[in-house]
């Protein structure tokens, strides 16, 4: 066998490989004699007829046969020969595969394409220079995480000598038909709390249950838009039967130290609760800097070294990435299926964008940790392991079972890798403080600016053309 490898680009191979005659012929023999003696010829016993019938009556089956028998073990050892490690199944062309001979009267020749791993130098990361900033924390935010924790004690407390009213609770008991399909299964829900004049409530639900009592029953329609956000009411006329059964309205409970020392959370006034929350929240401001930190720094490696990606490996994130996309909007009641197909083509595009970032992102990350000589201990595992633990409340030996039956364990030693291998490359650069950059709001005040300018662009007045001078009376 000859074999001969051309590089067509940083991650594809193309090996040309010419299998010798006696080879091919070799093989033929066999795959005739294997019909041979099976072959059932009008005019001959079975088994005995002979072998220039057999290899016309069956000449497809027997060129099959040798391609099959040949052509896959050639193809393994020329990949062997030279040293390859294909990311997928090399992709096989005959050459004149409409006029080749497979009895050996000739070479069978054929070209195979390989993509591989590209050869990536490791990254020059250290000394990237780099910017933190923390997000200062404003006290209307450490306010309103009070105004929060306020309306979660809220009491509900019942009305009496009135009906239902805006901000009123009214607890109902709901029957709801379709329109479309009276005879299908009710839509029902018990002890349902309906909070009149909410954003988060149809309107048409406070409008119906403003002025309602206790014991009341009422019937109301309710037609939802098609851009609803639960995918089974969109578009739809639902019919509703509501029993009240209470009216009450919050009581949210007094701002003062008595309500902070109520808590049984260890704070001693309204002033400590204040302290503790605006501290709590510096430090969430804190990680978040760390989190960005390492991310611009993640990114800088990125962008700085340019390489060709497999497509093998771009494919593959895509789809996880399409996956989790799925998922997650089964998670909000939307039926992956019946989203539009133009949508899906534009979301997948923009993931093989991001799928490409990420292949480059890990392979890079991969090549620092060998220069690095990063290593997961085992006690560090043990450590994850217990944390998950902790987290789903299962004992230890439990879930690493779990895990070690699912390829978990491996995960978590990847992810440690991975998160050593960043943490030393922000160790090895140049960070500075800077001041806070509301990005998002930043971004959307240059959307406002942009669409300004095009609107003002489109109402200003066209310049008028001159009106044509009239031409003067001839004397008469």
């Amino acid at each position: 066998m000859k074999t001969e490898l051309k590089e067509v680009s940083p991650t594809q191979r193309e090996i040309h490989i010419e299998i010798d005659a006696e080879t091919v012929k070799a093989a033929y023999g066999k795959a005739v004699a294997k019909y041979a003696k099976r072959a059932t010829v009008p005019g001959f016993r079975k088994g005995f007829a002979p072998a220039d019938v057999v290899k016309i009556r069956y000449k497809e089956e027997i060129r099959s046969e040798v391609l099959q028998t040949v052509v896959p073990a050639k193809v393994t050892d020329a990949i062997r020969e030279h040293d390859l490690t294909p990311l997928t199944e090399p992709h096989l062309h005959l050459e004149n595969p409409e006029t080749v001979k497979v009895n050996g009267s000739e070479p069978l020749s054929l070209h195979v394409h390989v993509e591989v791993m590209p050869e990536v130098a490791t990254p020059d990361y250290k000394g990237i220079e780099v910017t933190r900033r923390v997000r200062p924390v404003e006290d209307k935010e450490v306010e309103d995480l009070i105004n929060e924790r306020l309306t979660r004690e809220a009491a509900l407390i019942p009305v009496e000598g009135r009906a239902s009213d805006l901000g009123d609770t009214v607890v109902v008991d709901l029957e709801g038909k379709f329109d479309d399909a009276p005879d299908e299964q009710p839509i029902t829900a018990d002890d349902l709390e309906v909070v009149l004049g909410s954003e988060m409530i149809e309107a048409a639900f406070t409008d119906n249950l403003v002025g309602v009592n206790e014991d009341e029953e009422k019937a109301f329609t309710v037609e939802y838009p098609e851009n609803f956000s639960s995918e089974a009411l969109a578009g739809k006329t639902v019919h509703y039967k509501a029993k009240v059964k209470s009216v009450g309205h919050s009581e949210i409970p007094e701002l003062n130290d008595d309500w902070a020392k109520s808590l049984d959370e260890g704070y001693e006034s309204l002033a400590d609760l204040r302290t503790r929350l605006r501290r709590d929240v510096e430090k969430m401001a804190d990680a978040d800097a760390d989190a960005r930190l390492r991310n611009d720094v993640i990114a800088k490696v990125i962008e700085d070294n340019k390489f060709e990606v497999p497509n093998a490996l771009i494919e593959n994130q895509a789809r996880n990435l399409l996956n989790n996309f799925a998922h997650d909007l089964q998670n909000r009641g939307i039926d992956p299926s019946k989203v539009q197909k133009d949508f899906i083509e534009l979301a997948y595009s923009n993931m093989r964008t991001q799928a490409e970032r990420d292949v480059r992102g890990a392979i890079l990350i991969d090549k620092i940790a060998e220069a690095e000589k990063v290593s997961v201990d085992e006690s560090e595992v043990d450590e994850e392991v217990g944390k998950l633990a902790e987290y789903y409340r299962v004992p230890t030996k439990e879930i690493r079972e779990s895990l070690e039956k699912q390829g978990g364990l491996d995960n978590i030693r990847n992810n440690l890798r991975t998160r050593k291998t960043i943490e030393a490359v922000v160790s090895a650069a140049k960070i500075s403080d800077g001041e806070w950059i509301d990005e998002a709001a930043a971004l959307a005040s240059a959307n406002e600016k942009a669409a300004a300018g095009q609107t003002a662009s489109e109402e200003k007045p066209k310049k008028k053309k001159a009106a044509p001078k009239k031409k003067a009376a001839k004397e008469a």
